[in-house]
């Protein structure tokens, strides 16, 4: 047991940080980096399972005959998506301003409001969609986690270890997606939470977990989805507290107040990007699902939404608005723009399909498509169509492992020449699983193309991992330390959008009956990546030539 001297000295504030110099690494550094990495890891993993725990849940609301269509149940995936890349934006300058150990302690213990809520509103099949809606928008603060966490992280760490640490971060972070699509299914099927955790719903569909398939008439704690996630996040909001440090060096965040003043200052912030995404949704969702129904595209939105939150954050009076204006600096330097797009190649379409996958699945290959009076229809149920919450974890848990390897393969090889093999593999697997999706959803027997289409899947993702982690060791090469924690964070804050783009992508295609051209559209962009990296970074002439 820890004394109240080593707990405070836990807890101070780390005045002199110097990674690079090998004698303080070996003595006293490489200790305390270890320690606020694992720490960070837990509360990485739950803000991804809270963010995008709606991918499951709309699953098992379809299955348990919630009375809402599909096109509702993507706007959930949607809405957190939008919500947690535009709370990326502020995340992204929260280390400088408040220290590592005020964020993390904070931005975690948020998650605690949406996972308490959502399993309140599950317990009633009645809830309006609204509530979902605002739920959702909540669950964003899980999102806007990673541009603070791996911030954080890339300053506690030397540059030859980077690519590692900032893998581990981000991998074993993202494997929240996948504990979620494990443990979600698997505690739904009990009532674990007693008293506490409400009565159970029946499904009227098949449904499933990682031990087999549960059949229609069974039970289902669908409201455990969210009640599980407070038996990490208390403990966590204790850990992050007690075993977290801020960093006051120069190049970190040299003038760190107290803890109030920090919350305040994060709350502001949170505050803009929340009210900012909300008003971006209601201009694009339909009137149906409490938007304004007026069409506006999507794309328009999102150029809107994040140069709004990036005018609104700077506006702010006194300091916050001042370092802000030096934090955007990052702007002035084309690489930052160029690492967004890479970025939004690998992480954007990790995160994207991570959260229509679940869904996805169950709509296209969990009902039969079918002529009925010459006219195509896809509301039939599959009696062997293949149970989405026993195979959809797969993907993300590949994706997410592999993710420390990216990292890793990226420090001896060079972050570009990897990144260059991703953009090549994601390309010709969005072309194949695309032609596996167009067979599946003109056929009356579509769990013929499951597995083919599932395989290919699971390569996707592979690519999106290590591209993950290969992208974060260029950005570690390309730009000086002061402006590489920034810039990680604003690189994911515009990959994360992905989570919002690709479930809507995928709604409105399967709704116009051509899911498929999604996946097209898709690998073109990854074609353009691939273009992209290799000019400003595996050309020999290019300014980083393979860094």
């Amino acid at each position: 047991m820890l004394n109240l001297t080593q707990w405070m000295s836990i807890m101070t504030d780390l005045n002199k940080w110097e990674p690079e110099n090998e004698q303080f690494w070996q003595t006293s550094g490489k200790s305390i980096a270890r320690r606020n990495l694992w720490i960070s890891i837990p509360s990485l993993l739950c803000g991804f399972a809270v963010w995008l725990y709606w991918g499951i849940l709309t699953v098992q609301m379809m299955n348990a005959g919630f009375d809402f269509t599909s096109d509702e149940l993507f706007t959930l995936t949607a809405i957190a998506g939008l919500s947690g890349a535009t709370l990326r934006i502020p995340s992204s300058f929260f280390i400088r301003f408040c220290g590592g150990r005020n964020t993390i302690f904070f931005t975690t213990s948020l998650l605690i409001i949406p996972a308490f809520f959502t399993g309140v509103a599950l317990q009633n099949p009645d809830t309006p969609l609204w509530q979902y809606q605002l739920l959702a928008l909540l669950s964003g603060f899980g999102g806007g986690n990673f541009a603070s966490s791996m911030s954080n992280i890339s300053f506690f760490f030397p540059k030859s270890q980077q690519g590692l640490a900032l893998g581990l971060n981000a991998g074993l972070g993202n494997f929240g997606v996948t504990s979620m699509q494990i443990l979600i299914p698997l505690f739904m099927t009990y009532g674990v939470f007693g008293a506490f955790g409400g009565d159970p719903v029946t499904l009227v569909s098949p449904s499933g977990s990682l031990i087999g398939k549960v059949p229609a008439g069974s039970e289902t704690w669908i409201q455990n989805g969210g009640y599980l996630w407070l038996l990490i996040l208390v403990p966590l909001f204790f850990a992050t507290w007690f075993g977290m440090n801020n960093i006051r060096t120069k190049e970190v965040s040299p003038d760190v107040g107290s803890p109030l003043s920090a919350i305040a200052m994060i709350s502001v912030m949170l505050s803009i990007g929340l009210v900012i995404a909300a008003a971006g949704l209601w201009l694009i969702l339909p009137e149906a699902a409490n938007g304004s129904g007026w069409g506006i595209p999507k794309e328009l939105v999102l150029v809107l939404v994040v140069a709004s939150t990036v005018f609104c954050l700077k506006m702010l009076p006194g300091a916050i608005g001042d370092s802000l204006s030096k934090q955007y600096q990052i702007f002035n330097n084309k690489h930052t723009w160029v690492m967004s797009v890479i970025y939004t190649m690998t992480f954007g379409s990790f995160i994207g399909f991570s959260a229509a996958f679940p869904l996805a699945i169950k709509v296209i290959f969990g009902f039969q498509h079918v002529l009925v009076d010459g006219q195509m229809t896809h509301d039939t149920v599959n009696p062997n169509g293949p149970s989405a919450l026993m195979y959809a974890w797969m993907a993300p848990f590949i994706g997410a492992l592999i993710r420390p390897v990216g990292g890793w393969i990226a420090d001896k090889l060079g972050g570009a020449f990897v990144t260059q093999l991703c953009s090549a593999v994601m390309v010709v697997s969005s072309f194949g699983a695309a032609y596996y999706m167009e067979q599946a959803y003109n056929s009356a027997t579509p769990e013929e193309f499951f597995m083919p289409f599932f395989i290919i899947f699971l390569v996707l993702f592979a690519a999106t991992g290590i591209g993950n982690g290969s992208t974060f060791r260029t950005i570690a090469m390309v730009f000086p330390k002061e402006q590489a924690g920034p810039v990680l964070g604003w690189t994911s804050a515009v990959a994360a959008y992905g989570a919002f783009y690709i479930p809507m992508v995928f709604g409105q295609q399967i709704k116009a009956g051509t899911p498929d051209v999604a996946l097209i559209g898709f690998a073109i962009f990854y074609a353009v990546c691939l273009l992209v990296n290799w000019w400003f970074y595996l050309r020999k002439d290019g300014e980083f030539y393979n860094p």
